[in-house]
């Protein structure tokens, strides 16, 4: 852990997801309280925030994964935080005129940049972290990231009550521009990459990466199923609040900050132990108590019951989040990082705009509780390939020396 405090790469890429990590939630919280206000509750403009948010992620992530692969990551990540702040400027002069759907081009162009900024930041993490700190480095900034995740809504929804949606929309450039300042002072990226080849052949680089491995292949399921069980109740959390417990709207803060909690105190955890626990197993429970929390929480009507139902789902997220972004980040070849995050992400992004597409029409015709059965039972069934991800270290190469003998059998 102290070799990562002393690595001035990491604590900068840290730095500057705790800074877009706050502006995030800031945002989130001051659009959603604004068109709930502006669309008396309406389930559909609801959902409609988390499928522009994760439409373009969906679009653009197998390009902007091809073409992190290309690009210097620093330079990448800087004028990702700059068009965000310019974007975040025009936003500003159009809503004063009250047009106030524009609103939602904030969260779609900030979505956009994100698939060009993220994949860079795995890399810079690979390039300057060794391999047998990747697990600590990712606990590490999951930690730091969950204090903001409860810091965020309650700092997003007091900006917004006390000060209104343009100052909350000031606040995100601040953020922006202060992030694009301290990705300046990454160390200087000397590797050069020949690019002799066409982008497309590189994004089927990073499809043939994938399908030579089973577990990137049943990661890419698991993925997949995770993201339309996310997508259909993400949208509708805010029901939980206003309907099953009769609170209003803003107490949605305390639900954000016992996610936070936990995701904060489970990454620890998982940051001390993962590295003994059958990673199999770990993520097998980790995916069967999501299920059940998930259920509980739409069945309770008590506050408390709810705080502690989503805090231990968080905790078993925080173990999922960490052994699977352990085994991206340390089993992929660098030259194809982005590229195959390019290449799975969109299974989890897509699912998800289905689901977040599907979950406002799904309510108005049944109930929250069917919306939540429905993302349940798909949850449960993610377990069927997770069953089947081998975590040992040699599984992707031995398949890869496999398909070399089929290849040069076949041109023989």
């Amino acid at each position: 852990m102290s070799t990562l405090l002393r690595n001035r790469a990491f604590l900068i890429i840290t730095g500057s997801d705790l800074l877009q990590n706050l502006a995030i939630w800031i945002r989130n919280m001051a659009i959603l309280y604004y068109i709930m206000d502006q669309t008396q509750g309406n389930p559909v403009a609801i959902s409609l925030i988390t499928v522009l948010e994760y439409a373009p992620i969906f679009v653009f992530s197998i390009i902007g994964g091809a073409l992190a692969d290309r690009w210097n990551p620093k330079r990448t990540m800087i004028i990702g935080d700059i068009l965000s702040a310019l974007s975040i400027v025009m936003i500003i002069v159009i809503l004063s005129s009250g047009y106030w759907q524009i609103l939602y081009a904030a969260t779609l162009v900030s979505s956009i940049v994100s698939q060009f900024s993220q994949p860079s930041s795995v890399k810079i993490v690979r390039r300057n972290v060794k391999m047998e700190h990747v697990q600590s480095a990712i606990a590490v900034t999951q930690s730091a990231n969950s204090l903001f995740l409860i810091l965020g809504p309650v700092v997003g929804t007091f900006i917004y009550t006390a000060m209104g949606i343009q100052t909350s929309m000031m606040v995100l450039l601040i953020l922006f521009i202060a992030s694009a300042i301290l990705l300046a002072f990454l160390p200087k990226d000397a590797t050069k990459r020949e690019t002799g080849t066409s982008l497309l052949a590189e994004i089927k680089e990073g499809w043939q990466y994938v399908s030579r491995s089973r577990s990137l292949k049943m990661l890419g399921l698991v993925f997949a199923c995770v993201g339309l069980s996310a997508g259909l109740i993400n949208p509708l959390a805010i029901f939980l609040i206003t309907d099953r417990l009769g609170l209003e709207q803003t107490a949605l803060q305390y639900l954000s900050g016992a996610s936070g909690l936990g995701l904060l105190i489970g990454g620890v955890f998982a940051a001390t132990v993962s590295g003994k626990l059958n990673q199999t197993k770990t993520l097998m429970l980790g995916l069967l108590c999501l299920a059940v929390t998930m259920l509980g929480e739409v069945l309770s009507s008590w506050l408390w019951l709810t705080l502690g139902l989503t805090f231990l789902s968080s905790i078993s997220l925080a173990f999922i989040n960490i052994i699977i972004s352990s085994y991206m980040v340390s089993r992929i070849d660098e030259h194809v990082i982005g590229r195959v995050n390019g290449t799975i992400t969109p299974l989890f992004m897509g699912t998800m705009l289905i689901g977040s597409s599907l979950a406002g029409v799904i309510m108005n015709h049944t109930s929250l509780l069917i919306v939540y059965v429905i993302s349940v039972t798909i949850m449960l069934l993610s377990m069927i390939p997770g069953l089947r991800i081998q975590f040992n270290d040699d599984e992707i190469t031995v398949e890869d020396d496999k398909q070399n003998k089929v290849e040069e059998a076949l041109y023989n």
